[in-house]
């Protein structure tokens, strides 16, 4: 996946999909090294603005570095934790909150969900925001490449045919995609193998244990349901409640995962093409979906012949992942498209800019975790076969989906085998997805109802906006914070599709 988005706190640059078979080996549940003592943080004043402004209290927690050493080396998480104010009896213990990536930081997410859910169902939970271990204020920090984002990058889309020997842009991403495997290597080589979900799963019970709590409650966005279904398969009996929004498919992961991704994002971003044509009268970029996307390409094919900055094809593809992520960023896409259109290249500029600003800790993550969780092929010849089947009826996102991924080609960790996951022990669970989700195919999140069978789903219906619960759509909503409230699913339905069918958001407008 090319960006990973919380939709509601960030739009973080991160990635999916999807190569390893599971492993058949069933793990032992529960279960985990005995550290020689319990951990424990010292909280102290934040220094970010937010969390200080919502009273959040900061520190750092030590887990080692190998989980199966535990009186080894010690890395550090950051965490952060704005405390329960209801009185003691309706407390429900501490939520633990991940953003999705892998790479994305968690650090705020505590100050983002006390904001975003009702102040008194917040007040009953003491949020807890953390770095996962190797992300943002984390120690240590991962760092691979600096730099690597900055355009004009070389095209996306081979310059050859399938038939035909790599072109000269493959063979300038293959040498940039080995550069970056090699920089991460060199700066951060005793930590990498020690980046996988399952790390930052057994990371979380440490933070649970430090927290004195016998249970952890959850809240899992994008790859954070991936995390989460990871840590519940390793730890039921120290499950809570648990919200799964934009649902991974573990199925997928990684490498297949990245096919689907491709697919759909051409739906969602067919939807933006007619959303555009119909508010023609504003944008003028098209009468119809098929004019629209013909000017996207047309305007693309202009920067290959004569970059505008640092804004190439490459750098074009990116700036419109945002319009197929989520709904509520097309007005601003197509307005910053309409000022390209009359010249006014500094909107699309200075927003490709903001957006790689901190680049290097978040794609290094999202590498890093997702080459390690499991095996990638190792056969460009296979990625490019896949590819070109896949780009010809799905062409927006595919090739640069490649190149965000590759350097999982040249990556010297070897790689472990993904936890089979097993929600059957599991308590009660709620899914949310949209059904027309780009980033998180909606298979996954019935993949998973059916998985975790103390589980129900709701769906937003014709909705793509990747992770979308407490983004104002009042059925969506309802349900999360009556669960979060009293612990109430919606009824399970017999069958393998949702519980509950939303109606979706209504679409934006200028």
């Amino acid at each position: 996946m090319k960006r990973t988005v919380a939709i509601a706190a960030s739009a973080t640059l991160a990635g999916t999909l999807l190569t390893g078979i599971a492993s058949p080996t069933a793990r032992a549940r529960d279960t985990a090294p005995a550290a020689a003592q319990a951990p424990s943080i010292s909280w102290k004043a934040c220094t970010d603005e937010r969390l200080r402004e919502a009273k959040a209290r900061c520190g750092f927690l030590s887990v080692p570095l190998n989980h199966a050493a535990p009186d080894g080396r010690k890395i550090k998480i950051a965490v952060s934790r704005i405390k329960a104010t209801a009185r003691a009896a309706k407390r429900q213990g501490p939520m633990l909150i991940n953003p999705g990536g892998p790479g994305g930081s968690g650090l705020g997410m505590s100050a983002y969900l006390a904001g975003a859910l009702p102040r008194k169902v917040a007040a009953t939970y003491d949020l807890i925001g953390f770095d996962p271990r190797g992300v943002g204020d984390s120690k240590p920090a991962l760092r691979c490449k600096a730099g690597y984002a900055k355009g004009p990058r070389p095209d996306f889309v081979p310059v050859t045919g399938p038939l035909q020997a790599p072109g000269a842009n493959e063979r300038a991403w293959l040498r940039r995609s080995k550069a970056y495997a090699d920089g991460c290597a060199k700066h951060n080589g005793d930590l990498l193998p020690f980046l996988r979900t399952e790390d930052a799963a057994r990371d979380m019970d440490l933070l649970r244990q430090a927290l004195g709590a016998e249970k952890i409650n959850y809240y899992g966005f994008s790859y954070g349901t991936y995390l989460g279904s990871v840590y519940a398969t390793l730890f039921p009996t120290h499950t809570r409640r648990m919200v799964f929004d934009g649902v991974v498919d573990p199925r997928q992961v990684w490498y297949r995962g990245q096919l689907a991704q491709d697919r759909a994002f051409e739906i969602a971003m067919g939807k933006f093409w007619s959303w555009v044509a119909k508010y023609n009268g504003t944008y003028k970029l098209g009468r119809t979906a098929a004019a629209v996307e013909k000017r996207y390409y047309a305007d693309q094919n202009k920067l290959r012949k004569k970059p505008v900055g640092q804004i190439g094809p490459a750098e074009w593809n990116d700036t419109f992942l945002g319009a197929g992520y989520a709904q509520f960023l097309w007005p601003d896409t197509a307005k910053n498209w309409a000022a390209w259109k009359r010249g006014n290249h500094k909107p699309i500029q200075r927003g490709y800019a903001d957006d790689t600003a901190d680049y290097d800790n978040g794609y290094g993550m999202y590498v890093a975790v997702q080459c390690v969780d499991v095996r990638w092929p190792d056969d460009y010849a296979q990625w490019r076969r896949d590819a070109f089947a896949t780009a010809a009826n799905s062409p927006f996102l595919t090739w640069g989906n490649v190149w965000f991924n590759t350097p999982c080609l040249y990556w010297g960790t070897p790689a472990g085998r993904p936890v089979p996951i097993d929600g059957s022990h599991t308590p009660e669970l709620l899914l949310v997805s949209t059904t027309l989700d780009a980033a998180t195919d909606f298979g996954g999140a019935l993949e998973i109802r059916r998985q975790f069978p103390n589980s129900a789903l709701v769906a937003e219906v014709g909705n793509t906006t990747h992770a979308n619960t407490l983004n104002g759509n009042p059925c969506v909503d309802s349900a999360v914070i009556r669960y979060l409230r009293s612990g109430h699913l919606p009824e399970r339905k017999f069958g393998t599709g949702p519980d509950v069918n939303c109606k979706r958001s209504p679409l934006p407008k200028p």
